[in-house]
């Protein structure tokens, strides 16, 4: 079984599938198809996290996580960006917010270790799309229509990939190539021996992106200065020998029990705690009100309210305290504890909260949490973009009714302001393996396209601080505490029961968490838990350039019902009601624990998000 964002990805996973390849080759099969096909939402220059269990190699019922999150480069320094650029915060487009390009070496990693497919059979997908072509879906042609200006005035490399001769977008629909990107694949492949075994030709593809032509063409195209989202033209720091130097892997989950099953994420160096923190503040509240289980109900106000204010208070405390553990003390033991989340829950009132809140782990001091208040990556197209906006200026508790249809998808102003966004996927195969993946960054709209490449870097060190203080803050070798984060939920053996994940930056795991209620608590079937309305709090600094946020905003989906939204509303939350069908794209796959049987499911949001199988 197979489910992803786009139709294609999952088509080409089920093929693999079918053609007797396992989970990891259905995978990496279908990112290398994503990189084609949603080049809007991530690509070859961009990152990726995720989950696996395999149950067919020796340490089976190991679950793990996948880590493609490339670190700052070695120039990266906070010195360079503050006193040598001139900048306050780190650009949201431009290579100066290049992270080292991780989603390339991670697949081949990936596939090198637990696959079974030689590269050029898992390859042949992405490169047939990428060199006959696929038909362009819709809001890629949106994301391109809205960049053009800037790709004609400031990123010529960029017009030359995406507009035609007379500096047009594509129209929907219509078959697009990109040559460039399937030659690159073709070089990878050819670099291997033929005479050699598999994992031979895997590494000696791994070698030619990490030290060969890819890395040395990164290099000398970012040395040129282009134009950042702040306005001004700066070179890039990114070398070839900080690809070489990367490492992706494997590392062991952090995990909550939570109901009878084990919930894993990605460490710290990743938001994926957020949502264990979520779970046990939740709980926490529970025990605290001697209720049931009426405060897990995303379905209504009370419900909403509190599973809203649980995640401010997460996500406070993520930016707090969370970083890359090779660099920074951060207390998880503490933030993950029964006595932490008591103290949090005590915390939610009956009115929405309008302030940042990070906690106390252990008595430490937390980092001063400083940002504009204002729309910052709520998912929404641009207010002078949107149609039936309400005014700006209206006081707490009034609605702001918009119908985006571009919500969870990427947003860019004139300025060249970029708000990428992100995609996913599962497989589960007949021997229980399983992989989620949540692949992003190296938008079409990060940075200039990298000529004879075909791709873009990404812009992952935004997530980066220019404060030392910050546990997240730019230093060299570091990983960016990236948004990214897929699920994997464990019964009580050990043993996936299903995973899931979504695009959507900092409403990644604030879309996950009911659909988990729902399915976990409420009993919900997949399909029906991720077909329910959704929301979001943008109650917290975003992660993405400019840092702002919004005091008690919330963003529900219409389908919520006027009676919840007005209750909302009463309780002080800043309401956004978003289209009937707008937020997220999640999908999942899992097992039935007590039939045995497969299952899958998709977003329909979009109509683009698939699940298949048999």
């Amino acid at each position: 079984m197979a489910a992803s964002t786009h139709w294609l990805a999952t088509a080409t996973a089920q093929s693999v599938l079918e053609r007797g390849g396992n989970a990891v080759d259905a995978a990496v099969a279908a990112g290398f198809v994503l990189h084609v096909v949603e080049p809007h939402l991530n690509g070859p220059g961009g990152d990726l996290t995720g989950l696996f269990q395999l149950a067919d190699e020796p340490d089976a019922g190991a679950a793990r996580v996948f880590m493609g999150q490339g670190p700052a480069p070695e120039r990266a320094t906070l010195e360079h960006y503050r006193d040598a650029e001139g900048l306050s915060e780190v650009p949201g487009a431009g290579a100066l917010a290049a992270a080292v390009p991780g989603s390339v070496d991670a697949w081949l990693w990936l596939l090198a270790e637990h696959g079974t497919w030689e590269l050029d059979a898992v390859l042949a997908y992405a490169i047939r799309y990428a060199s006959d072509g696929h038909p362009i879906a819709p809001a890629v042609v949106t994301t391109i229509e809205r960049i053009a200006p800037h790709f004609r005035a400031h990123w010529p490399s960029s017009a030359a990939l995406w507009l035609d001769a007379e500096g047009r977008a594509p129209e929907v629909g219509s078959i697009v190539k990109n040559p460039a990107y399937a030659q690159v694949l073709r070089r990878l492949i050819a670099s291997g021996p033929d005479d050699g075994t598999r994992l031979d030709r895997v590494e000696a593809a791994r070698a030619a992106w990490k030290s060969g032509f890819v890395a040395q063409a990164i290099e000398g195209f970012v040395a040129a200065p282009h134009r950042h989202s702040d306005g001004r033209d700066h070179a890039g720091v990114l070398q070839a020998s900080d690809l070489t130097a990367f490492q992706p892997g494997e590392e062991d989950p952090v995990t909550l029990e939570f109901r009878g099953v084990t919930v894993a994420k990605t460490g710290p160096w990743g938001q994926g705690p957020v949502l264990l923190q979520a779970l046990a503040i939740l709980e926490a509240y529970g025990r605290l009100h001697g209720l049931d289980d009426e405060h897990l109900d995303p379905s209504t106000a009370f419900g909403i309210h509190v599973i809203a204010e649980a995640e401010k208070l997460a996500l406070a405390d993520r930016d707090a305290w969370y970083g890359d553990p090779a660099f920074v003390d951060v207390p998880l033991t503490t933030l993950l504890s029964p006595a932490y989340a008591a103290e949090r829950a005590a915390l939610i009132g009956e009115r929405a909260s309008a302030e940042l809140r990070p906690g106390s782990p252990d008595g430490r001091t937390p980092v001063a949490l400083a940002g504009d208040t204002g729309a910052g990556k709520s998912g929404l197209a641009d207010p002078d973009e949107q149609s039936g906006a309400a005014d700006a200026d209206a006081g707490a508790g009034a609605s702001a009714r918009v119908a985006s249809a571009f919500i969870g998808e990427p947003t860019i102003d004139r300025a060249g302001q970029t708000r990428g966004d992100t995609c996913h996927l599962d497989v589960i195969d007949a021997h229980g393996n399983i992989v989620t993946v949540t692949p992003s960054g190296g938008w079409l709209q990060s940075s200039p396209a990298i000529p004879g490449l075909g791709f873009c870097l990404g812009t992952r060190l935004q997530m980066a601080w220019l404060d030392p203080d910050s546990p997240s803050a730019l230093r060299p070798g570091a990983r960016p505490r990236t948004t990214l984060s897929a699920t994997l939920v464990l019964d009580a053996d050990g043993r996936a029961l299903f995973s899931l994940g979504t695009p959507g930056g900092d409403q990644q795991d604030q879309w996950q968490l009911p659909a988990l209620l729902r399915m976990i608590v409420g009993g919900w079937t997949p399909q029906a838990a991720i077909d329910a309305p959704a929301f979001h709090t943008t109650s917290h600094l975003s992660s993405f350039w400019p840092r702002v946020w919004e005091p008690a905003g919330l963003v529900v989906e219409a389908r919520a019902g006027d009676a919840v939204i007005a209750e909302l509303e009463a309780r002080g939350h800043r309401v956004t009601v978003s289209g009937d069908w707008t937020l997220g794209r999640l999908s999942a796959v899992g097992r039935d624990a007590a039939t045995g049987v497969l299952w899958a499911a998709a977003n329909p949001r979009g109509m683009q998000g698939y699940a298949a199988g048999r």
